[in-house]
């Protein structure tokens, strides 16, 4: 039987409100560290989204909040601001 090599992997984490939300977990004494709390969190999701969640798969109704916190953020980095020329092209 071959021994597994651990890797340690260095996360960034860009966003000030993810490192507030692991900080409170912290705070609460349930987890031991960043790492904890992380593992906890990906256990607690599914590795891969069910079939029925997919469009088109007879999922059930939901509301616009829970369809729109999916794509939360994808489009942060679009310039939705107006082209000052006037002119449509």
């Amino acid at each position: 039987m071959e021994a597994r090599v651990r890797r340690a992997m260095t996360i960034l984490i860009m966003k000030p409100e993810v490192e507030a939300l692991i900080n409170l977990r912290l705070q609460s004494g349930l987890f031991k560290d960043a790492e904890d709390v992380l593992l906890h969190a990906l256990e607690s999701s599914p590795a891969r989204p069910k079939t029925a969640d997919m469009p088109g798969n007879g999922s059930p109704a939901r509301t616009l909040q829970e369809m729109f916190q999916a794509v939360r953020g994808l489009a942060d980095d679009v310039d939705f601001g107006r082209n000052a020329s006037g002119a449509r092209t």
